[in-house]
């Protein structure tokens, strides 16, 4: 079964940060997907796309209000970053990662799994 987990969320003050991780599981990333994509889920919203790393080129993309303060990669293991920096309370919530076979992250094949939970608080 092809999976993704999510790992490395926390409790953190205002202004701290976090190094969320997405590993594969029974795949080689490249060979399952063309993107891999970072969602966060807070309290009573919708889930959004806050981040989403290309494969194979290596471009990243940003949703507006993690700009600068986010970034995406992934190293030579079957695993993806998502580095959390100046962490707003309005970043808390469940973070989760999914596999895409478009250049954008979007439709994610991958069925949602448990996430990681992030909470920023003083």
């Amino acid at each position: 079964q092809l999976e993704l987990v999510e790992s490395g969320g926390g409790l953190v003050q205002p202004g701290g940060s976090l190094r969320l991780s997405c590993a594969a599981s029974g795949f080689t990333l490249e060979s399952n997907a063309i993107t891999i994509g970072w969602f966060h889920q807070a309290p009573g919203k919708e889930r959004e796309e806050v981040a989403c790393l290309h494969l194979f080129r290596r471009d990243t993309s940003y949703a507006d209000p993690v700009k600068g303060r986010f970034t995406t990669s992934r190293d030579a293991s079957n695993t993806v970053y998502l580095q959390m920096n100046s962490l707003k309370s309005e970043d808390t919530g469940i973070y989760y990662c999914a596999r895409s076979w478009y250049d954008d992250c979007r439709n994610p094949v991958s069925s949602w799994g448990r996430g990681t939970q992030v909470t920023v608080s003083s």
